[in-house]
């Protein structure tokens, strides 16, 4: 988009008009009557999955989304083989070991950890006993670039002595922005959390509701409305950045997670995020499953319009009765079909779509420790409103940043070698549409980042580093297979949400379903977890097959 286009305000105005209009177009339509009942989901646990000769269904990647999708199919009938391209399993959630640390590639923060609790239990074991969850408090120490700190907790009176110690007169405000967030949660994440969008009439049912919880707004504009003080919109609007949104344009629906994290609290697993990885993997093989390694898929095979399995890099073919992909969504629909005549996610729709940022990640490991920093910090540039238009319009690697810094160590000092400690600090930044040379740019904005923490909470930094390495949007493209790079596949702007996303069940080929960032209802551990949960509707049992 060219500089000075399009503003925040513009843009939601037209997202509102668009919302408005679909929903008169819905309201007004007749509404076919589906000629075929979805496939029952019912009581699964009675059925008997014991059978000779199980359907087979593939599923592409081991990130959350594919394990917890081949986890639901195994426990729907099917014999499941997990196909992943890197040498361990996770995507995203990768680990790197460095002479003794260990490093979460990627998700760090679980909410809503019912969503995994329920996997477990499919398998007839409690995901307590096997994982260690420990609650944060804080969620998050949020510092500000004069030195100031916020904490956040789920603890309504601590946040509200937290508000008022910034901003006195937005306290009945930040209540009131809460019970808002419990609304739009209501809808946007248990309503809408587990629906299929593959057809009109879902997008029907909820449409009134989100014109209702005007969620053309963005999420910044809704925190605005309650809250004065700008420092506090800050720190209650950054959310959307931990699933590749931008505060100013993203669906107020995702204010969502302020309430999300009051309700179930925020966690960290000993053994890090890896642990919950390798547990998924076990429940999998516990299953009669399989996970293979270093498998990469060059293509999802079709015959006669319906996937008929995989073919992998080294020229194997694997037969299926079903395909699930957890590659990112429009690498899937450019690169995984070829020969196929794409009718509504073209190369053309694709490229025209927004993205969400790209992220540059400094793992690093020090020979001390640094008491003071919480396991969660974000640390604020001097800059928002600014910094997050160099990041999602303007496409310039800027100056000046915001940060979150995981300290993992803090909680469970194992994942580093006695007396140090692991770190991770992220950095939002544009995806390959902009003009950045990362072989250049890398390492001089590393030593900025680092420059930056040994000036506030990480002191005599560079003299300290034990281990270091650095991703950047290059390595998601590379390593990740993610379209222009991005962190978080498309940008979850309104219109590129629910049936406007790409669906669950795909429009292109059938016996073809899509899981992860890339589709509904989104990013996120609990977002993508939830595209496996939508499969229970829109994947027929097993013994449709047999």
């Amino acid at each position: 988009m060219a500089r000075g286009r399009s503003t925040p305000s513009s843009l939601l105005e037209t997202a509102k008009n668009r919302l408005l209009y679909c929903h008169a177009r819905l309201t007004s339509a007749r509404v076919d009557t589906l000629t075929k009942n979805p496939p029952e989901t019912g009581d699964l646990a009675a059925r008997t999955l014991n059978r000779g000769s199980k359907p087979h269904a593939i599923v592409i990647g081991s990130g959350f989304g594919g394990l917890a999708a081949a986890i639901r199919l195994g426990y729907r009938g099917y014999r499941v083989t997990v196909l992943e391209k890197l040498d361990a399993p996770g995507g995203r959630a990768y680990v790197h070991e460095i002479d003794g640390f260990k490093f979460d590639a990627g998700p760090t923060i679980i909410t809503a950890p019912f969503l995994l609790e329920e996997l477990w239990q499919m398998c007839g074991r409690s995901f307590n006993d096997e994982i260690d969850l420990r609650p944060m408090d804080p969620f998050y120490r949020i510092r500000f670039d004069d030195g100031s700190t916020f904490d956040t907790n789920g603890d309504a009176a601590a946040m509200r002595a937290q508000v008022e110690r910034f901003s006195p007169g937005d306290v009945a405000g930040y209540d009131r922005f809460i019970k808002a967030s419990e609304e739009i949660f209501k809808v946007g994440f248990v309503e809408l959390g587990h629906v299929p969008f593959t057809n009109w009439q879902d997008m029907a049912r909820i449409v009134p509701k989100m014109v209702a919880l005007r969620s053309y707004r963005s999420v910044y504009s809704m925190v605005s409305q309650y809250i004065k003080d700008e420092r506090l919109r800050v720190a209650i609007s950054f959310h959307p950045l931990l699933i590749g949104g931008n505060p100013l344009t993203v669906t107020s629906i995702y204010a969502l997670i302020s309430y999300l994290e009051r309700h179930w609290g925020v966690h960290s697993a000993i053994g890090g995020t890896g642990a919950i990885v390798n547990g998924l993997v076990d429940l999998i093989q516990g299953q009669g499953s399989a996970v293979r390694l270093n498998a990469e898929v060059a293509e999802i095979t079709v015959d006669n319009g319906k996937a008929t399995g995989v073919k992998l890099a080294d020229g194997e073919r694997i037969a299926a009765d079903i395909v699930v992909s957890n590659a990112d969504v429009a690498w899937t629909y450019k690169h995984l079909l070829p020969g196929i005549e794409r009718k509504h996610w073209t190369d053309r729709k694709l490229d025209k779509a927004q993205y969400s940022n790209g992220l540059f990640v400094w793992y690093f490991g020090t020979k001390r420790r640094y008491e003071d920093v919480k396991h969660h910090t974000i640390l604020l540039g001097p800059r928002y409103k600014g910094l997050l238009q160099d990041i999602f319009k303007r496409k310039v690697l800027a100056d000046d940043f915001s940060l979150y810094l995981h300290r993992p160590t803090a909680t469970d000092p194992s994942l580093a070698p006695e007396g140090c400690d692991t770190f991770y600090v992220l950095a939002p930044v544009p995806h390959l549409d902009a003009d950045v040379d990362w072989a250049e740019r890398a390492e001089p904005y590393r030593k900025a980042i680092a420059d930056y923490l040994s000036r506030t909470v990480l002191p005599d930094l560079e003299d300290q580093l034990a281990a270091s390495m650095v991703t950047t949007p290059k390595d998601f493209e590379q390593r990740l297979l993610s379209v222009k790079g991005a962190g978080f596949s498309l940008e979850p702007v309104l219109m590129q949400s629910a049936w406007f996303r790409p669906h669950n069940k795909s429009e292109e080929v059938e016996h073809l379903y899509m899981v992860g960032a890339g589709t509904h209802p989104g990013a996120g551990v609990p977002g993508v977890i939830s595209t496996a949960r939508v499969l229970d509707t829109v994947v027929p049992d097993a013994s449709v097959f047999e």
